[in-house]
């Protein structure tokens, strides 16, 4: 048997080896093994299967070792690999390493335990003589004896403060008898939804959730691929219609996958379907599935889905390459968040690779916003996915009303800036007294977003990245949040030594004290990347706060979506213009998509809610359709100006970032490189720079981009890979492409 072995070597290459005969059956497309590369042992992924034409067989080396009895990647997924790999111009090597989790490429097993009961009883003289003679062993014994059921061997021996050799004693005279099993690291498996009292029954829909669940179980049903769009506005009940997909899935014999956008988001979804499992689908297990979990919860979801034992996954955006069998369903939810995108290679969006696995499998894909991105919505509407709508809330409940602050009238009437309008402040007390609560978020954390000193007027920026340091109160620093640098705030000005040197802007922790201010009494956590430093603080604050232990949430994006409390009535928007003076062609997609995001974690239950907005520009296009939660108006409007000026998603856009130490190289090399690239596209690619990124400098690095926009992705990106290979950068320039980029800073 002669298999084609892609290596994770750094290099693209399949190379050929043999399979001995004790293998015959344990390697497949997608087996992970161990091959020879020269004197070196490497890691390598089966991608077919048959001899190469051109080489003897004779001269091929064996496979060294194939690591599991499963293959390590299902056979769509290795297709997957090699697309993803072309589209988004990564190593396939690196695309290999993602989908399979380290734990797995390391070869990890199972984890035992050793189990202990007692091998019948002694007579008393028996007993008495073992107490005489071995009083541990006797002890030990006696403990045993009380056990109806096996125990651990490591609990039996802290129990009975006995050794070892102790129990080794009492096993080989065949008093005790030992036994292992299989320990199930299983993530969240006493999680109960962060204190939500979930239900096993499911609820009656309304008549548009009755039409769109009836869509998606058709779609299914037929086993051919198939994109479905959810708009529904939020409280609009899209997690239903998720979970009778679901089911329709299940019950025809599939594979589901369920994707969140943050991790933080998946112990509230986990708990919830599988509370449902229990009811529609008995026995099907749910594996977590995202980077934040221990190894061994790891290898032993990963293992449950390669071997069949589990059909179902939910996770954040690496779930996508969890090896599910018979792949029927993909559910991406929240599908406009930016968070599906991955930062670094293979800088792929869970998103659309979801889409093409999917197309892979002959499975259907659904995706479901309040806010869909502009690209699924021009989808939609063109007709190239099915367009699922859900306008109304359940069960009648009303959109929250909004309140718009003037924050150029709060400041002249409160004689200068503040972080709490004196709309707010008095929606603030009146949810305190009526023991309702309230979720206030602005998305930039520390107390300050800079520090000025007012005499010379000079801002204390990081030496190491071209941006203002924040100020955190809590431990007087000026931190960066790009590279991490930290010192300690100045009393006076470094610059011209005046004592005048003050801070501007606002940030969680200034919210946080504002509110102090104002409501002494009222119990307040925050949420943002500087209190979340222990593992699941941000569940046990998330648990309290559904428990009404917690009156007001104060925090950043972490808080903005996805979230469901029905005694939140008031949320307030501190900041609503960060996202909207932003250097990007998206800022109002993602204003809009904020403010209808955060806006409706309020409402959610049986009373009104109320979100009040501070912004300085109250009459921007974003805040006004949000206001009146039109986001089919908006993106009319939006799409029309995209199409204008060739942006997404009228022309795919391919960014070209270029970094060195070195601003004079980097520059000279980034225009030869622009000059080269224009030659070789030709007019069917609009160049556009090269440019200084809008954060020039970052970790000492300075940062030139350029620009691509086209019609089609592969044929550009096959162009720009051979004229990447065949030019000649210097060492210390580094430049990285990024297709369909989502983050432009």
């Amino acid at each position: 048997m002669i298999v084609g072995v892609h290596p994770l070597a750094g290099f693209d290459k399949l190379l050929h080896y043999r399979v001995p005969d004790s293998m015959h059956g344990a390697v497949a497309v997608g087996s992970l093994v161990r091959v020879p590369i020269l004197k070196m042992q490497h890691l390598g992924v089966v991608g077919v299967i048959g001899a190469p034409a051109d080489f003897p067989i004779d001269r091929l080396k064996f496979i060294t070792e194939s690591l599991h009895p499963y293959p390590a990647l299902t056979p769509d997924l290795v297709a997957l690999a090699h697309w993803i790999a072309s589209y988004y111009a990564a190593p396939l090597d690196s695309v290999i390493e993602t989908m399979i989790p380290a734990a797995v490429r390391r070869g990890a097993g199972v984890k035992m335990r050793s189990l202990l009961i007692a091998n019948g009883r002694l007579s008393a003289e028996e007993a008495a003589t073992l107490r005489r003679r071995a009083p541990a062993q006797a002890r030990l014994l006696e403990f045993l004896g009380r056990q109806f059921r096996p125990q651990p061997k490591a609990l039996v021996l802290a129990r009975t403060h006995t050794q070892a050799a102790v129990l080794r004693a009492l096993v080989e005279r065949g008093l005790v008898h030992e036994t292992t099993e299989r320990v199930e690291r299983e993530a969240y498996a006493d999680d109960t939804a962060l204190g939500e009292a979930v239900t096993t029954q499911a609820p009656a829909l309304n008549e548009e959730q009755k039409v769109a669940s009836a869509e998606m179980a058709s779609a299914i049903a037929s086993g051919r691929f198939g994109v479905s769009l959810l708009h529904g506005v939020t409280g609009s009940g899209k997690t239903e219609v998720y979970l009778r997909a679901i089911q329709s899935a299940l019950s025809g014999g599939g594979g589901v996958m369920l994707l969140v956008p943050e991790v933080a988001l998946t112990p509230q979804t986990v708990s919830r379907l599988r509370t449902r499992l229990e009811a529609i689908a008995p026995g099907h297990r749910c594996v977590v599935w995202h980077s934040h979990l221990s190894e061994g919860e790891r290898f032993d979801g990963w293992m449950a889905l390669a071997s069949g034992e589990a059909k179902v996954v939910v996770g954040a955006r690496s779930a996508v390459f969890a090896p599910v069998r018979d792949l029927r369903l993909i559910v991406v939810d929240e599908e406009h968040e930016p968070a599906y995108k991955q930062d670094e290679t293979p800088r792929y969006h869970g998103r659309d690779v979801a889409v093409m696995r999917a197309k892979l499998c002959s499975a259907s894909c659904l995706l479901g916003s309040a806010t869909p991105s502009l690209e699924s919505y021009a989808n939609a509407v063109a007709g190239k996915y099915r367009l699922l709508q859900l306008p109304r809330r359940v069960d009648g409940r009303r959109l929250p009303a909004f309140d718009i602050v003037d924050m150029r009238i709060e400041v002249a009437r409160q004689r200068g800036p503040s972080a709490l309008s004196r709309t707010l402040v008095d929606a603030l007390h009146a949810r305190f007294e009526r023991r309702e609560q309230t979720i206030l978020f602005i998305n930039r954390r520390g107390y300050s977003s800079s520090m000025q000193c007012r005499q010379c007027g000079v801002v204390e920026e990081c030496p190491h990245c071209s941006v203002a340091m924040t100020y955190h109160r809590t431990d007087e620093t000026l931190r960066c949040h790009l590279c991490g640098e930290r010192r300690a705030a100045p009393v006076r000005c470094p610059h011209c030594g005046a004592p005048d040197i003050r801070w501007r802007g606002l940030g969680t922790q200034r919210v946080e004290e504002a509110v102090r201010r104002v409501l002494p009494k009222a119990r307040l956590e925050r949420i943002d990347a500087d209190t979340m430093s222990r593992r699941h603080r941000f569940r046990e604050i998330l648990g309290d706060f559904r428990l009404g232990k917690i009156d007001i949430l104060v925090g950043t994006q972490m808080i903005g979506k996805g979230l469901d409390f029905p005694n939140v009535t008031l949320v307030g928007l501190i900041d609503a213009d960060l996202s909207m003076h932003m250097p990007d062609f998206r800022a109002n997609e993602r204003t809009l998509q904020l403010l209808i995001q955060v806006a409706g974690r309020a409402g959610r239950g049986d009373r009104a809610g109320e979100v009040v907005v501070q912004t300085f520009t109250p009459q921007a296009e974003a805040i006004q359709f949000a206001r009146h939660a039109d986001f089919v108006g908006f993106a009319a409007a939006e799409l029309k100006v995209r199409r204008e000026f060739g942006y997404p998603p009228k022309r795919h856009l391919v960014r070209h970032l270029f970094r060195g130490r070195n601003t004079e190289k980097l520059q000279f090399f980034t225009k030869h490189w622009s000059r080269l690239a224009a030659e070789t596209l030709g007019a069917a690619v609009e160049l556009r720079g090269p440019t200084p990124a809008p954060i020039e400098k970052i970790k000492d690095e300075y940062r030139w981009q350029l620009w691509y926009f086209m019609d089609a992705v592969a044929p550009v990106i096959g162009q720009l890979a051979r004229l990447r290979a065949e030019f000649q950068w210097p060492d210390d320039v580094t430049e990285v492409l990024d297709v369909d980029p989502v983050n432009l800073m």
